[in-house]
C-alpha cells in the first residue's frame, strides 16, 4: 500500500492502528526514491551505449569548442567517493558521466567489480598473521526503473565479454582438434600430428551470465583464477538458491565470499566438484522495491545481505535525453580497456598441482596502524549502540576495507603506478569506500525494515516526532497500545536503520 509522507493535522481524530499504515512519515521508501523529476543529464539508448563505434570515441578537440557542454545537475554529483580512484579512472568516470549520461556511482561500482574479478586469485593482502583476503566483491546497483543502471554495467564489462569471446573461439578450435585426436587409435595419433594422450581442453573465461547453480560450480572449478557472475536483474540470482535443497546454495555463496573451500555433489554429475580456492565476484542491478525479496528466506538474518555492497545514488530521478551533450574528448572505451588489460595480462605463479600462488601485497606498519585504529573506533561504536544490524554491517565492512586496500593498490598499478606497499593513503581511501557502503547498507536496511513493520510499529513510527527522548517515545508508544518493553526493543532493533542515537536517551528518525 502506498504510504503518504505527512501525518494527521492537529485536531484531526487519530486513526486506528490498522489505519496508520497510510500515514507513516518515511525517510526511505521504494516508492519515494523512484519519483521521476526531470533533469538534464541523460542516458543514451541501449544501442548507442553498448555498441559505440570506435571512431565516435576518438579525440574531438577540433570540434569540442563548438559543442554545448552539459551543465552540472544532481545526476552529475555523486555520493560515491570518486576521488578514491586513481586519476585515470576518475577521468573515465567524469567523461562517461558528462558525455554518455552514466551516473557516476554506477560507473565506479562496475569498475571496481570488473577489476576485482580479473585480479582474482593472483594477489592477496594480509592484515593479520594467517588471515589473507582477496578482492572478492558482491555488488548490487540499486536504482529505480529508468535511472540508467544496466547501461554502465554492460559498458564497463565489455572488455571482459570481448576477452571471453576470443577465448571461446580458441576453445572451439582446441575441442575440435581434441575430438579428432580421440577418434583415432593411439598409434595413429602421432602420425596425424596429434598428441599421444591429449588433455581435454577447458574453456577459459571471466564472466558468467544467467547460469544454473550447478553450472556455477563446474565453471568455477575450471577457472581457478576467478570469475564474475553478472545479472542484469539481481533478483534472478537468489531465485535459484533453493533449487536443490533448502539453504544449500545460500551457504555456498557465503562460503565463496569467505574464499573457503567449496564442494558440490550432484546426482547429475559424474563426480563431485572440489574447489580449493573459489574466487567469484557478483554484480547486478536491483530495484528498491525488490530488496525485500533479496532479503527473504532468512537472508537478512544469516549475514548474507551484509555481504553485499549497495551502490545506491541519492538521486533517483529518471533522466531526459539531451541532444546538446558534447562528444567525448578522448576514447573512453579504449582508455578503460587499456587499464583493465594490464590486470588481465597478469600471469600468476602456480604450484605443481596447478594451484595459483597469490602474490602478497603487504601493508606498511603505518597503514596497519590506521586500519586497526578505524576498526577499533567502529567496534566501540557498535558496542555502544548495541544494534545487531549495525554490528553485522560493520563486521563485513572490516573485511571489505582490507579488500578495498588491495584493490586500490592494484588499480594504482594498472593506471601506471608502481607496485608498492599498501600505504596509509591507500587505507584512507579504502576506509572512505567502506563508509560510503556503510551508509548505503543502512539505507537498504531501512527499506527492508519498514516493509517488515507491523501495523502497530508503523503507527508508533508515524506518531514519533523527528527528534525525541526515550521517555517521550515510551509515552507515544503507550498511547498507540505498545508496551514500554516492546517499544524499547523496537528502538534497539531498528537503531541505525530507522533511528539514530544522538546522545544517551536522545534519538532522531532517519
Amino acid at each position: 500500500m502506498e504510504k503518504e509522507t505527512t501525518s494527521s493535522a492537529k485536531g484531526t481524530p487519530k486513526p486506528k492502528a490498522s489505519e496508520k499504515k497510510a500515514t507513516v512519515k518515511k525517510t526511505v521508501k521504494s516508492s519515494d526514491v523512484c519519483t521521476a523529476i526531470p533533469t538534464e543529464m541523460t542516458c543514451q539508448q541501449n544501442e548507442q551505449v553498448t555498441n559505440h563505434i570506435p571512431d565516435q570515441l576518438t579525440n574531438q578537440s577540433a570540434t569540442s569548442d563548438r559543442l554545448i557542454t552539459t551543465q552540472p545537475t544532481s545526476q552529475s554529483i555523486s555520493d560515491f567517493p570518486i576521488d578514491v580512484l586513481p586519476a585515470k579512472l576518475q577521468e573515465i568516470v567524469n567523461e562517461a558521466n558528462a558525455t554518455l549520461g552514466f551516473p557516476k556511482d554506477y560507473i565506479a561500482g562496475s569498475m571496481l567489480t570488473a577489476m576485482a574479478a580479473v585480479i582474482g586469485n593472483t594477489h592477496s593482502a594480509e592484515a593479520m598473521a594467517g588471515w589473507k583476503e582477496y578482492a572478492i566483491l558482491f555488488v548490487a546497483l540499486v536504482g529505480c526503473p529508468g535511472v540508467c543502471k544496466s547501461h554502465p554495467l554492460s559498458y564497463l564489462m565489455q572488455p571482459l565479454i570481448d576477452h571471453d569471446a576470443e577465448k571461446a573461439a580458441q576453445f572451439a578450435e582446441a575441442l575440435k582438434r581434441y575430438n579428432a585426436a580421440m577418434e583415432l587409435p593411439p598409434k595413429e595419433r602421432a602420425a596425424s600430428d596429434y598428441e599421444l594422450n591429449p588433455a581435454e581442453p577447458r574453456r577459459v573465461r571471466f564472466m558468467m551470465q544467467d547460469v544454473t547453480n550447478e553450472a556455477v560450480h563446474r565453471i568455477l572449478s575450471e577457472n581457478p583464477r576467478g570469475l564474475i557472475l553478472m545479472y542484469d536483474e539481481l533478483a534472478g540470482w537468489v531465485k535459484n538458491f533453493n533449487r536443490y535443497n533448502s539453504g544449500s546454495e545460500s551457504e555456498f555463496w557465503m562460503s565463496v565470499f569467505n574464499h573457503k573451500v567449496a564442494m558440490s555433489d550432484r546426482k547429475s554429475s559424474q563426480s563431485g566438484v572440489f574447489i580449493r580456492n573459489p574466487f567469484l565476484c557478483v554484480i547486478g542491478t536491483i530495484q528498491p522495491k525488490v530488496l525485500t525479496d533479496l532479503a527473504a528466506n532468512n537472508r537478512n538474518a544469516n549475514g548474507f545481505m551484509e555481504r553485499i555492497l549497495y551502490v545506491f545514488p541519492a538521486d533517483q530521478t529518471k533522466p531526459k535525453w539531451d541532444r546538446t551533450r558534447r562528444l567525448p574528448s578522448f576514447d573512453i572505451a579504449a582508455a578503460w580497456r587499456e587499464i583493465l588489460s594490464r590486470l588481465i595480462d597478469i600471469v600468476p605463479t602456480v604450484d605443481s598441482n596447478g594451484e595459483i600462488i597469490p602474490e602478497d601485497v603487504p601493508f606498511s606498519p603505518e597503514a596497519l596502524d590506521r586500519l586497526y585504529q578505524w576498526q577499533n573506533e567502529q567496534t566501540d561504536r557498535c558496542n555502544a549502540d548495541g544494534s545487531d544490524t549495525l554490528t553485522s554491517i560493520a563486521s563485513k565492512l572490516e573485511i571489505y576495507a582490507i579488500r578495498f586496500s588491495l584493490l586500490l593498490a592494484l588499480a594504482d598499478w594498472a593506471c601506471g603506478g608502481e607496485k608498492k606497499l599498501i600505504d596509509v593513503d591507500t587505507v584512507e581511501r579504502a576506509i572512505r569506500l567502506a563508509e560510503y557502503f556503510r551508509s548505503t547498507a543502512s539505507k537498504v536496511q531501512g527499506i527492508i525494515s519498514e516493509d517488515a513493520l507491523t501495523e502497530l510499529q508503523l503507527a508508533v513510527l508515524s506518531e514519533l516526532p523527528d527528534s525525541f527522548t526515550t521517555a517521550e517515545g515510551v509515552a507515544i508508544a503507550g498511547k498507540c497500545g505498545m508496551p514500554e518493553r516492546s517499544f524499547k526493543r523496537f528502538l534497539k532493533d531498528r537503531k541505525g536503520v530507522l533511528f539514530t542515537r544522538n546522545a544517551y536517551g536522545n534519538y532522531t528518525k532517519l
